[in-house]
């Protein structure tokens, strides 16, 4: 029999005036599951975590935490942390005092306190800083104080809003390798909102892609990517190229906006069927025009743009039937110049048929 969620959304929707910010959204988090929301400005993201926090009351569905309704219970009566990408922290507290202050309102022993804040600045390396005040710290260093405030009261879920957006690149990688140990170390459920995909791919048991106050798409990072179900999860999650045809006697598909012949794995759609299909841009090879084969999942086209980012270079190639395809390839030998013929191949398992 499946564990009970700890934590369950049932049909909760939400309004500020004529902007519905969830429409009867349903989703559950697992006892000890890192789940990430991602979506664009609007999305809902944001809503829903008040809402779990309790600083929003949803017009209408249901939040349970290990089964229990919380409608009507303060924030300060769930047994929910959250962490915000402001870190909130008390800047006339030092850091012993930050960690202890929710301890102490719950009415904790002294002994009690010292002991879990000592074991708290442990898990994120900051011993000997229990003095110091915020001003004097580093933002990662900011960051992980805020993290550990929260868990010093061993809440069943965190939630976390931007948790890294104030940090460069280089911490913000470092901080969610800790932030992931830290999930694992604790056990306690992690919901976070994040804009940034990959940081919401390489940290997360199942990411949630939302949409419009909707569930989209609620996977494992792998399928999501993978096996995007929608034209907007596939556009949204790492830029994949839209190509739109239909279906032949063969079961092949014709697309004469690039200018090619699709093969699918799997079962071929009816002939004369619409279909849309997804293609990864690190799934296509791009090769010089007189190299180019034949047969399906091919083009010719044009390489338009190039842009080197180090780890790769990325390619617009502008195909024979005029459509734009972004090619993703290996930053190792520099692809021929803009201008040049180009011809671009990929396998029957890059080709994704999306649901809608």
């Amino acid at each position: 029999m499946p564990a009970e969620p700890l934590l369950r959304i049932e049909g909760v929707a939400k309004r500020f005036g004529p902007v519905a910010a969830l429409d009867g959204l349903d989703l559950d988090v697992a006892p000890g599951e890192f789940l990430a929301l991602l979506g664009g400005s609007g999305s809902g993201k944001s809503t829903l975590l008040r809402l779990v926090a309790g600083f929003e009351t949803p017009d209408s569905g249901r939040i349970l935490l290990r089964g229990e309704d919380l409608a009507g219970k303060p924030p300060q009566a769930r047994d929910v942390g959250m962490v915000f990408q402001s870190y909130a922290l008390f800047p006339h507290l030092s850091v012993f005092d930050n960690v202890a202050y929710g301890l102490r309102r719950e009415g904790v022993a002294r002994p009690e306190i010292a002991r879990r804040v000592a074991e708290a600045l442990a898990m994120v390396g900051l011993q000997g800083m229990e003095r110091r005040m915020p001003h004097q710290l580093s933002g990662g260093q900011r960051q992980r104080v805020a993290l550990v405030r929260s868990l010093a009261k061993r809440p069943s879920l965190l939630l976390l809003d931007e948790p890294l957006g104030a940090l460069d690149a280089g911490l913000r990688e470092r901080t969610g390798f800790e932030l992931r140990a830290l999930q694992r170390r604790t056990g306690a459920g992690f919901v976070m909102v994040t804009h940034d995909q990959a940081e919401a791919l390489s940290l997360a048991d199942r990411v949630a892609v939302l949409e419009g106050g909707r569930l989209v798409q609620c996977d494992a990072p792998r399928v999501l990517y993978d096996r995007p179900a929608t034209r907007f999860v596939a556009e949204f999650l790492g830029g994949a190229n839209l190509l739109e045809g239909r279906a032949g006697a063969d079961g092949a598909v014709e697309c004469p906006a690039v200018g090619c012949t699709l093969r699918l794995p799997g079962a071929a759609p009816p002939a004369g069927a619409a279909v849309s299909v997804a293609v990864r841009p690190e799934r296509i090879g791009l090769l010089p025009a007189t190299d180019a084969p034949r047969g399906a999942n091919t083009a010719a086209g044009t390489l338009r743009e190039l842009a080197y980012r180090g780890e790769a270079w990325v390619a617009l190639v502008a195909t024979a039937g005029g459509q734009v395809l972004r090619v993703v390839l290996p930053g190792g030998a520099a692809p021929p110049p803009p201008g040049d013929g180009v011809a671009l191949a990929w396998e029957d398992g890059a080709n994704v048929v999306l649901k809608e």
